[in-house]
């Protein structure tokens, strides 16, 4: 980086900061400070949808993914598309709850003040998690741009508490607002992010592998030549893909379960939005701005893979793709645009912790601090406890970062944690048969299974990690396949020439069945061979290690039931089918948990029941006084709605949708499958 580039890095953070200020002397109250007063119309809903659901790590991992797998690798990222028509309804739901955070809801259903502190303190953990991976992605892709050890440490020890300084300074100075005026800025500057290296980088291609008569959009047909067409494949693209559909269709479903109950929905989802309509158009139309962004990820990252895709450090980790193009491509130019990419990247990030940080303090504030600390705390200490937890929030994500600096690593994490509140929302939501007894047996039970028991596990007995019985693994698969060689392999030394054929062998496989991350050998590698299969191309000679293992991570205890009961030949599985079996584990098992356990245990009041189910179902009123007065008529009348229920008479708390739910949504799924549309045409251009 210049000094031009530092300097646009200053502008940007003192920008910021100077929204901070502006900002604080408006903060008097915690639903000023939390909830802005509920003032927010359609753009700023859109730009705080956008600006918090759009992390640093998105094109990062979309990078990293198409490095791996070719286009397919867009997932990693773009599997949040089809949960985005599940927006259209559950805004309503955040702006109907009426409540300062998630966990009041929590409390309301569930009649306990005790499981809202659970809430509050999942929140926080989630949070710190999906923090990491944002400041880990910035620390990945800043180490080959500035290039600098300060102090002779490894960067990212001294950039992201920097980095977390400035979030600190204008989220906690500010509140939501301050969030929401900078994700609009921010968000500008994630769509610049979006496109900025595109025209650079067709034009490198093409001055790399073309001639002098073409132009920009011929460097798709190069970029073609040089990759071979599998690499331009939606779905999968090769048998070690990790996202065929299956492992696609997977996570869509554990996220869009996951993701709606997580904290920041009650902010960002609806809850400071003017209307519902308002709730409704800023959060699905900032999510699918997401989607299209994506697309220009993904034309970056194969672009990248084109022109360095026999990089050492790229090969080697593929989380720094997007700093190292950024760094050939812009830093040659010296005007600046470098520090325009870093400091677009440090908005992907910062739109999205500030958020996140001041919906923890409110948890902390709402539903600990409030209820058993100090019930009758003033508004001013309430916002200084506020700041003071916020900024706990952004360092312990900071520490987190540099503990498991890994993004994919922490991205897959994401995708678990709510699914500790995942069954007791859902059921809660619809069921009137959801107990608080049934809401702490679910709680606990995956509190323990998924996160508690396979850490403690393996550290009271550390002979399991050396075990034979629970080191085994998939199959080890050597595939020799004839095909045509592309100028990639050629740069690799893979092959001596472009068209000529040439014999791949990939190896896939020895994937652990039963930890969460490696099993490696105890010294030198030996492998027994257990089978042989033709295959069009070629042959596949599968193995099974014949050596001592040594397994790292957490147990996964489901995968262990599985086996034990022998429900699946877990060794001929590949790597995404062992981590779909996995998610969907974690998916079903506690919503029949949450149910069963409901079933015998004490039900709630009545009365409580009737309250929350008829202020769910009453429309807000854009006038606070005229919402009062509904709700005053609602609880007065609990059963005015009950015309509406799918099922009468029952305990199933489902309404009949509305032509607005129903066209909103259908269009919602329509334009899906116009961005998948938009992907396809990407991938055939140049073919």
């Amino acid at each position: 980086m210049q000094l031009i580039d530092y300097l646009v890095l200053f502008l940007y953070f003192a920008g910021m900061a100077g929204v901070g200020f502006w900002l604080m002397r408006g903060q008097k109250k915690q639903e000023d400070f939390f909830m802005a007063g509920r003032s927010f119309g359609k753009l700023m809903q859109t730009f705080a949808a956008f600006g918090s659901g759009t992390g640093s790590a998105d094109p990062v991992n979309t990078a990293r993914g198409t490095f791996h797998n070719g286009m397919s690798g867009m997932w990693s990222v773009m599997y949040w598309l089809f949960v985005t028509p599940v927006y259209w309804i559950s805004a309503v739901w955040y702006r109907r709850m009426r409540t300062l955070t998630f966990g009041d809801w929590f409390v309301e259903r569930y009649e306990s003040k005790k499981i809202g502190v659970a809430y509050a303190l999942f929140g926080c953990f989630y949070y710190m998690t999906y923090g990491a991976m944002m400041f880990t992605a910035i620390g990945k892709v800043a180490a080959p741009l500035l290039n600098v050890t300060p102090f002779g440490m490894p960067l990212q020890y001294t950039l992201l508490p920097f980095v977390a300084v400035v979030v600190i300074t204008y989220g906690l100075l500010g509140g939501i607002a301050a969030a929401y005026w900078t994700d609009l800025i921010q968000g500008i500057c994630i769509i610049v992010l979006s496109v900025l290296l595109i025209p650079f980088g067709l034009s490198a291609v093409v001055d790399k592998f073309g001639s002098k008569s073409d132009g920009l959009m011929d460097a798709f047909r190069l970029m073609h030549e040089q990759l071979g067409d599998e690499k331009f494949t939606i779905i999968g693209g090769s048998t070690a893909s990790e996202f065929p559909l299956y492992a696609i269709v997977a996570i869509v479903i554990i996220n869009m379960i996951g993701i709606v109950l997580t904290p920041h929905f009650i902010v960002t989802g609806g809850g400071t939005a003017k209307s519902e309509w308002d709730a409704r158009v800023g959060l699905v139309t900032g999510n699918f701005i997401k989607r299209f962004c994506t697309i220009g990820w993904v034309i970056t990252a194969l672009i990248v893979l084109t022109l360095y895709g026999s990089d050492a450090t790229l090969m080697a980790d593929a989380d720094k793709a997007w700093g190292l193009a950024t760094l050939k491509l812009l830093g040659p130019l010296n005007i600046g645009l470098v520090g325009l990419m870093v400091a677009c990247l440090l908005a992907a990030l910062m739109s999205t912790v500030d958020c996140f940080m001041i919906v923890c303090a409110a948890l902390v504030v709402r539903n600990i601090y409030h209820p058993y600390i100090k019930p009758d705390a003033t508004e001013a200490e309430s916002l200084r406890l506020a700041r003071i937890v916020g900024a706990l929030v952004v360092a312990g994500s900071v520490a987190l970062s540099l503990t498991i600096y890994d993004i994919f690593a922490n991205l897959q994490l994401t995708w678990i944690v709510p699914m500790l509140f995942a069954a007791v929302f859902w059921v809660g939501m619809y069921w009137r048969r959801a107990t608080t007894g049934g809401a702490w047996i679910t709680f606990t039970f995956c509190l323990l299974f998924f996160f508690v028991l396979p850490i403690a596990v393996p550290k009271l007995s550390p002979g399991l990690t050396n075990s034979p019985a629970y080191t085994r693994t998939s199959h080890v698969i050597k595939s020799a396949i004839t095909r045509t060689a592309t100028p990639l392999d050629v740069s690799r030394g893979q092959a001596s020439a472009a068209g000529e054929p040439m014999t791949e062998t990939k190896r896939r496989g020895g994937v652990p069945l039963f930890w969460t991350g490696s099993v490696k050998p105890v010294g030198d590698e030996k492998l027994k061979e257990i089978e042989r299969r033709k295959v069009p191309g070629g042959e596949e000679v599968f193995y099974e290690y014949d050596c001592e293992l040594v397994g790292s991570g957490r147990l996964q205890l489901d995968m262990l039931i599985i086996d034990k009961f022998g429900l699946l030949d877990l060794a001929s599985m590949d790597k995404a089918a062992i981590k779909t079996l996995y998610l969907s584990f974690a998916t079903v098992v506690p919503f029949l948990v949450m149910i069963l356990a409901s079933l015998v245990t004490k039900p709630n009041s009545k009365e409580a029941l009737d309250r929350l189910y008829v202020k769910m179902k009453t429309p807000v009123d854009p006038d606070p006084a005229g919402d009062r007065a509904a709700m005053e008529k609602s609880y007065a009348q609990p059963d005015r709605f009950d015309e509406r229920k799918l099922f009468p008479g029952s305990s199933l708390e489902f309404q009949r949708p509305t032509a607005q739910d129903f066209w909103g949504f259908a269009v919602c799924f329509a334009i899906c499958f116009g961005i998948i549309g938009l992907a396809i045409l990407v991938s055939g251009i140049g073919t």
